[in-house]
């Protein structure tokens, strides 16, 4: 990029000074040409050849056009207001004035630019018009209003391809920014998306791995006692497998670019099915559920099963088998969710059949909780929803999950 700048900066140099070389030599050659067709009161050579410097020095002056546009302006200016109050002849000598004159608001800033313009402007056509006083025929004073209208028209030229030059900076930028302001919604979708992904898959996979655990330990301790309690045992692992994958592959689903095999999330429809894989988990679940009169917006039932799966999981993997109670409350405009554990049993924690596991069992009582991403996944979605959510431990043992979850997501409140 620095040396495509650079190429670009010597070849607007070169540019110049090639035209500032052919605005001189039409200057002067002009104007040498028309004095010697029309004669001249004072000829070019006069005072130490200074019509010759002032046309050579208005017509160099354009090299530096681009850089130093304002002091430019004065000196041409400056050389044709001398040129013509000393009666050197007329000829093509305004040609540097007018490129000099164009390059101001060109390359100006606006409103400055164009009062420089206009100010210098307006001196030249009084020198010009005092110069021109005693011009015979009178009709020769005619090039002194070709010079303002000229002049006019350069700077208006000028402000003309600057403003197109900044509308079309503008465009570019606006563009730009749409751009980056895409991007950067598209990546905050893909962020968003990732986490409700990890989300789906963190409460499926932990709450089958927990069941699953409980169910192997199980089996683990009657497979040889009590076949039969070990066959609903692997019976269980099985179901509890087999619906996580399925699960995982809706979650997943979103991934592809078609739809097949894609299932909807699970709601508060399945509970059902989710207390009773707790009970084969060990658990003396209770659920109190009241019924809705309405439907319940699919985020929020999805919210709410998540909710009470993890908190149910946590039970298994932190207490064992102990009494857990779920209330659901629908209202008017929320849903409240409870869930509610006793603690751990007195005694070693009870496997599925109702006999006792052995002290020390990775599922039994005392169990010590272990942190993770459980209650502040359930947190985020009840946020995530504009809900709120509490857990906390019970004066009498316990824990307690509450929440809170809108009928009417109104978006995240933190």
């Amino acid at each position: 990029m620095e040396q495509r700048a650079g190429s670009s900066n010597l070849r607007a140099v070169a540019q110049d000074v090639a035209l500032a070389l052919f605005i001189t030599v039409m200057q002067v050659q002009g104007t040498v040409a028309r004095a010697a067709a029309e004669g001249a009161q004072r000829p070019l050579s006069d005072l130490g050849n200074l019509g010759f410097a002032l046309l050579v020095l208005s017509g160099l002056v354009v090299a530096v056009r681009r850089r130093w546009p304002v002091p430019a302006f004065v000196t041409v200016a400056l050389a044709s207001l001398l040129y013509f109050s000393l009666d050197y002849p007329d000829g093509p000598g305004w040609i540097g004035l007018f490129v000099v004159l164009y390059s101001v608001t060109a390359y100006g800033d606006g409103r400055r630019s164009l009062v420089i313009a206009g100010v210098g402007t307006a001196v030249l056509a009084v020198g010009w018009l005092i110069a021109a006083a005693d011009v015979e025929p009178r009709a020769a004073i005619g090039w002194v209003f070709f010079r303002i209208g000229a002049s006019v028209m350069s700077a208006a030229l000028g402000e003309s391809v600057r403003s197109r030059r900044v509308i079309a900076a503008e465009a570019v930028e606006r563009a730009e920014l749409a751009d980056q302001t895409r991007e950067e919604e598209a990546r905050a979708r893909v962020d968003a998306e990732r986490l409700r992904i990890a989300r789906e898959v963190h409460d499926t996979v932990a709450h089958a791995i927990a069941v699953i655990n409980v169910q192997s330990g199980v089996t683990a301790h009657v497979l040889d006692k009590r076949p039969e309690v070990a066959r609903q045992a692997l019976q269980a692992i099985e179901q509890t497998s087999s619906r996580a994958l399925r699960e995982m592959r809706a979650i997943l689903g979103v991934l592809r670019d078609d739809d097949d095999g894609r299932a909807p999330y699970p709601g508060l429809g399945q509970l059902d099915e989710l207390t009773a894989k707790a009970r084969a988990a060990g658990l003396d679940i209770e659920l109190e559920e009241t019924a809705t009169e309405v439907p319940l917006p699919s985020a929020v039932g999805s919210a709410a099963y998540r909710i009470v799966q993890e908190s149910i999981t946590n039970v298994i993997r932190h207490v064992g088998p102990t009494r857990v109670t779920v209330a659901l409350s629908p209202g008017v405009d929320v849903l409240e969710i409870r869930v509610t554990d006793a603690g751990p049993r007195d005694t070693p924690g009870d496997d599925a059949a109702g006999r006792h596991l052995p002290v020390g069992h990775p599922n039994g009582a005392g169990r010590p909780a272990t942190s993770g991403r459980g209650i502040p996944g359930m947190r985020e979605r009840c946020h995530l929803l504009g809900g709120e959510f509490d857990a906390t431990p019970m004066p009498g043992g316990g824990f307690e999950v509450r929440a809170r979850l809108p009928l009417a997501p109104t978006g995240s409140r933190r």
